[in-house]
């Protein structure tokens, strides 16, 4: 007689009468716990006890050590087989099959990415370049204050920026005494033009002065218009001389402090070039000595460059001061000795020569017809 197989816990599923299966809560559950085995648990170390219907202990999944002895009739091992991994993607489980008792990580496509450069790196060493010129270069001006380093000297260039120098101070001495005559002058006009309105009043009201004060307001009202055009030639010869002054030369003086900055870069990094050259050479120091020699080339070229600009502007501030001072001087000396000679009428020719128009009273702003 056949012995009688274990009772297996799909003859336990109930079936309907028209043949399909049960759609029970006690079904779902027992599939939801198969689709949910824990990846971290090899299969050989799970197995899911799926008892009859009418058990208490239905679905629960027990995991430990299991022996080797067979199943029992009322349990059911699942192992690492074709047909377990089948049924179990059958039920929309994702099945990770592990290997020495461990679960597989899964591998996905490498994306190798470009280097990203990171900006506090960046900053970092550019902070680290300028201490070190900084210091390179404050080092070079005290030594050549405490007269221990030697500078590199143009003597010709040298000697055009001091006589600049001392133009400039020269020009702002006689720019600021021209201003001290305009302000002068204009309370002179002012003054002036007041005595004569009030001449002008009392030679109404007086009738036995009436010829005198009318000359006097005469004089002072034509004192006055006169004073007027002498202060629109000294304001021109103002504005002409500060614009030569804190600007033209002002642009030159900056052109001249980058050549002095460049110079000092040059000779440090000179110094530091000529003091490996002095000591030995070995594998340690020749690559020093390598990047010290392309350091100082590119401040070499530097130097060079500000010395050549410093040459050319000096070049042409000169050939622009000379017209510019020359025009403006023989205005301000045409101006002057026509007002005090009293003429009237070279004094309007030599604005009219300077194409200088003057400012009516009152025409400073224009009026609100003429904006529209």
């Amino acid at each position: 007689m056949a012995q009688e197989s274990p009772k297996s816990s799909a003859a336990e599923i109930p079936v309907t009468s028209n043949g399909q299966l049960e759609d029970s809560h006690e079904h779902s559950f027992n599939r939801d716990l198969k689709c949910s085995l824990p990846v971290g648990l090899g299969l050989s170390e799970t197995k899911i006890t799926s008892h009859g219907f009418d058990s208490a202990k239905e679905g629960v999944v027990e995991a430990g050590q299991f022996p080797s002895s067979p199943a029992s009739p009322k349990s059911s091992v699942i192992s690492p087989s074709s047909a377990a991994a089948s049924r179990l993607a059958g039920q929309g489980c994702d099945l990770i099959i592990p290997t020495g008792g461990r679960a597989q990580q899964k591998s996905g496509p490498v994306v190798l990415a470009d280097e990203v450069k990171n900006p506090a790196m960046e900053k970092l060493e550019l902070v680290r370049k300028w201490s070190l010129n900084t210091y390179k270069c404050t080092r070079q001006i005290i030594s050549e204050k405490l007269g221990r380093g030697s500078r590199t000297v143009d003597l010709e260039l040298e000697a055009q920026i001091d006589i600049l120098r001392d133009n400039k101070k020269k020009y702002e001495n006689i720019l600021k005494l021209a201003q001290t005559l305009s302000t002068q002058l204009f309370q002179m006009v002012h003054t002036q033009r007041q005595l004569g309105d009030a001449f002008a009043d009392l030679s109404l009201k007086s009738l036995e002065l009436h010829e005198e004060f009318g000359y006097n307001a005469d004089t002072q009202k034509l004192l006055a218009k006169n004073g007027e055009t002498l202060l629109g030639a000294i304001n021109f010869f103002i504005a002409s001389v500060n614009t030569l002054v804190n600007k033209t030369i002002e642009d030159t003086l900056l052109t001249v402090k980058q050549y002095e900055s460049a110079r000092i870069e040059y000779d440090a990094y000179r110094t530091d070039l000529e003091e490996l050259n002095l000591g030995p050479r070995d594998a340690n120091t020749l690559p020093k000595i390598e990047q010290s020699q392309q350091l100082f080339q590119v401040h070499k070229e530097k130097y060079d460059k500000m010395r050549n600009d410093v040459s050319i502007k000096l070049k042409f501030l000169e050939e622009n001061k000379v017209k510019v001072l020359h025009n403006q001087l023989v205005l301000f000396h045409n101006a002057i000795a026509a007002y005090f000679a009293g003429n009237q009428k070279q004094l309007e020719q030599t604005l009219k020569q300077f194409h200088i128009k003057l400012k009516t009273p009152g025409a400073d702003a224009p009026s609100w017809l003429e904006e529209q």
